[in-house]
């Protein structure tokens, strides 16, 4: 069975530089064999004389890369690329689809993972983001839509950064970093940047054992609970939030978002691990911006690499080259309005209880 074609959201501050990035990947030799979803062509305004031949709904750039509109509703239009690709009319090996006027990506995630059809032939690669530095973090404090797309992003593109000193580029960095600390973060030169850094971001073996550690490393740490069975929490620095918050408090939009990491020395119980993932999503699924990690369980010789956006999970990764010698888990939660330690708290709580059992009739 050949794998799913890899798909990219491309999404971003209003006036970020998004089209200005897309028509330079457009351009790049690097994008020869992507197909590129746009709303409207008079929307990026292509240069024609870059165009190698063009229909209605659909473009080839002298660059290789296909660009074309949606038809109806975006699984329509994934569906006719892979029957023209399958027919030899067409050929791609990525999709890249522009996000123009949606500014919540979680939709188009669950259509690429829920859709049924859809999953056996494409699969989510990455959220890239676009994030301006001249007027980003004004964007930020008006905007929690903004705040929600950088706790999302798999990688975040920083845009008109010559427009602002080295100072304010920093704290706008640092600023980026506190919302989500696993996200990668490039500079692109008036749209220009290397494709390379764009793609390639779906769970693998290797990558995405890196990439669980390395959200692990970056979330901020603060204190942890007393230990229960290795089981440890760690939360930013700051207010309270949520239900918790003091009487007349008005947390910023970054105030509502807060970062938590779990811990769990030895492999746990996958009814338990479930029964809490469950009772997570029945209360605060909206809250749950996203969830990486590596998970073992009981009676797994593998862990399994876990990535949910909201309440739309991937399928589960095993990692079968993961070091034999290291069973913990570890999770990384972006959210919005949690509590501090309410995620391990609940967690603990549900471990602290007698083991259960499966009961068939």
């Amino acid at each position: 069975m050949p794998a799913p074609i890899p798909v990219t959201l491309l999404t971003g501050f209003l006036g970020s530089g998004k089209t200005t990035l897309l028509n330079a990947l457009l351009k790049d030799p690097g994008m020869d064999r992507a197909a590129v979803v746009i709303n409207e062509f008079g929307e990026i305004g292509l240069d024609h004389d870059l165009i190698e031949t063009a229909t209605e709904t659909m473009v080839l750039m002298a660059s290789g890369c296909l660009c074309c509109t949606v038809r109806g509703d975006l699984a329509e239009t994934l569906n006719d690329l892979r029957q023209r690709r399958e027919a030899g009319e067409i050929a791609f090996d990525r999709v890249v689809i522009e996000t123009t006027g949606i500014a919540d990506p979680a939709p188009i995630v669950q259509t690429l993972v829920m859709d049924g059809d859809l999953s056996y032939d494409f699969a989510l690669d990455g959220v890239l983001v676009t994030a301006d530095a001249a007027t980003g973090a004004r964007t930020l404090d008006q905007n929690f839509e903004a705040v929600q797309q950088v706790a999302m992003a798999d990688r975040l593109i920083l845009t008109k950064t010559d427009l602002v000193t080295p100072a304010q580029l920093a704290a706008f960095e640092q600023r980026l970093a506190a919302l989500n600390p696993g996200a990668q973060r490039h500079r692109a030169d008036h749209g220009r940047i290397d494709p390379s850094l764009l793609f390639g971001l779906s769970p693998t073996q290797e990558s995405t054992r890196q990439q669980a550690l390395a959200w692990v490393a970056a979330a901020p740490k603060k204190a942890s609970l007393p230990p229960l069975s290795g089981l440890k929490q760690t939360t930013p620095a700051g207010t309270a939030h949520g239900l918790f918050a003091p009487a007349g408090a008005r947390p910023s939009h970054d105030g509502r978002v807060s970062s938590q990491s779990i811990e769990i020395a030895e492999p746990i119980s996958p009814i338990v691990f479930d029964l809490w993932l469950e009772s997570l999503m029945n209360s605060s699924a909206a809250d749950i911006l996203r969830m990486k990690g590596v998970v073992h369980v009981e009676g797994m010789k593998h862990p399994f690499a876990l990535h949910g956006v909201q309440h739309i999970f991937h399928p589960p990764v095993p990692l079968t080259h993961w070091p034999e010698g290291d069973r913990t888990t570890r999770l990384v939660v972006i959210g919005r309005d949690l509590p501090p330690g309410y995620l391990a708290e609940s967690l603990a709580f549900l471990r602290s209880k007698p083991p259960v059992t499966e009961h068939r009739l």
